[in-house]
């Protein structure tokens, strides 16, 4: 039999319908290629384009904003950016985050512009460093700088005072000398921190030509300036209204930066605004004070409760990631270690009301070492790490009504009948099932006891319970 030669069943219309649907495919494959040849050539456009980074920095200075800075400082020299503006409002902050943006800006291979803005705001305490170490240093009107003297973390150090230079006792001027001047620290430790923070703010001001003298007034007694009278004194470069103002003021302006001199050159410029991102986010939202302390009490409260009632699993993984998440906080915070054992000791008195008898006294307790330290925990002396006054109280109020719950309960439960044990069969009346004189049986609550008495008994008297000794009852009739 012969054997006939098949095109795999494939009619006309198939193959029509193969055709068409490779030609679909040429023409997605052909749009992605152009789609992608776009974006290629217009990132090669964007990264040829003349442009400048604006990183905004408002609030108080931390680990976050620091972060934030410093990363973003790096990305716009890393994208071929001619200079960055740094737009400046803030109270200051802690010392390492803002040492941590100088060095920084000291070492930026790009022009670091900071500009007070919008106006209203300031750059003081932190922010005022930051101005010095700027390559230009600039303002908008209605704003100031200034009041940068250094606050001890959790107060003056334990220690003796360094002794002063002696003096002359015949000297008339003897008894003035001994008296410490107006803004001067009197404790050697203040002494110290001041001193150093006097030096670092000279050698800014020495490197980018600005008042040195007024740097150092800062820093010992808080001097501040508004802008129009830092620009008289020589504390800033210039004042400008808004940024479009700045950038027409500081083109053709040369700065020194490490490698050597650079014009700045802003005619045509773009001005490309970065925001916070997600971890810059969520540190800020960590170092909060008020956050912190919230996380530290889920903690305690957390594992307390999974102590409490093992394995119930949720309380105990909640409260230890709060709990290391507040000590991360507290690591970076100005923490006063003292209320922070105030506040253990509080939420224990607290706890310990529930199993203590102690009608209220214990709970007080730990609601008094509570607010007093939440009051102590973070020192308010840093500007803006502070924790909120109306949460320490809504928190009070909380511990509060727990401890009024808790004593509520108690007080109920010391008045409720007794439903179990010895004390409750006393209670129960009881009919003697069979008549005896020594030793029977007794029904009670539907229940068959051994029970004794002292009196002979009739079957179906009416009986009370005496005591209760093991399984065994002793009874009496009750009297008609």
């Amino acid at each position: 039999m012969p054997f006939r030669c098949y095109d795999g069943g494939m009619t006309g219309t198939h193959r029509r319908t193969d055709r068409a649907r490779r030609g679909a495919a040429l023409a997605w494959l052909s749009a992605a290629c152009l789609l992608l040849f776009a974006q290629v050539l217009g990132s090669v456009e964007n990264s040829s384009e003349k442009h400048a980074v604006l990183i905004p920095v408002s609030g108080p200075i931390g680990p976050g904003t620091s972060d934030f800075f410093v990363r973003q400082l790096q990305a716009a020299e890393e994208s071929g950016a001619h200079f960055v503006v740094l737009r400046l409002d803030t109270p200051g902050g802690l010392e390492t985050s803002m040492r941590d943006m100088i060095q920084a800006i000291l070492a930026a291979k790009l022009p670091v512009v900071a500009y007070v803005s919008p106006s209203g705001a300031r750059a003081a305490s932190a922010g005022t460093y930051l101005m010095y170490a700027s390559h230009v240093a600039a303002m908008a009107p209605a704003t100031n700088l200034g009041a940068a003297t250094p606050v001890a973390i959790g107060g003056p150090a334990p220690g003796r005072d360094e002794p002063a230079p002696p003096t002359d006792p015949k000297t008339p001027q003897a008894e003035a000398d001994d008296k410490p001047a107006v803004g001067e620290p009197q404790d050697a430790s203040e002494r110290k921190a001041v001193n150093d923070s006097v030096a670092y703010i000279r050698g800014l001001a020495e490197l980018r030509g600005r008042n040195v003298e007024w740097g150092e007034l800062a820093v010992r007694e808080g001097a501040s300036l508004p802008a129009d009278e830092a620009l008289a004194a020589n504390v800033i470069d210039l004042v400008a209204s808004d940024l479009a103002d700045l950038l027409r003021r500081i083109d053709g302006r040369t700065v020194e930066l490490p490698a050597g001199p650079v014009t700045l050159a802003t005619t045509g410029i773009v001005l490309r605004e970065v925001e916070p991102d997600w971890r810059t986010q969520l540190l800020q939202l960590v170092t909060n004070p008020n956050v912190a302390y919230l996380l530290m009490l889920i903690g305690i409260y957390g594992l307390l409760l999974e102590g409490y009632n093992p394995g119930a699993v949720v309380p105990g993984v909640v409260g230890a990631i709060s709990l290391l998440l507040a000590l991360f906080a507290f690591q970076v915070l100005s923490v006063n270690y003292a209320g922070l054992a105030l506040i253990a000791l509080g939420v224990l008195l607290i706890v310990a009301e529930t199993f203590a008898p102690s009608f209220g006294a214990l709970g007080l307790g730990g609601i008094v070492a509570f607010v007093f330290g939440s009051i102590l925990l973070l020192d308010n002396d840093v500007p803006g790490f502070d924790v909120a006054w109306q949460l320490i109280g809504a928190m009070a109020l909380a511990g509060s009504l727990v401890l009024l719950a808790i004593v509520s309960f108690a007080m109920r439960a010391r008045r409720r009948p007794v439903v179990s044990g010895r004390d409750a069969m006393l209670r129960e009346p009881a009919e003697a099932v069979e008549s005896f004189e020594r030793q029977g049986l007794v029904r009670v609550r539907g229940e068959l006891w051994q029970a004794v008495t002292r009196t002979p008994l009739q079957a179906g008297q009416r009986l009370r319970i005496v005591d209760v000794q093991g399984l065994v009852l002793e009874v009496e009739p009750i009297p008609d």
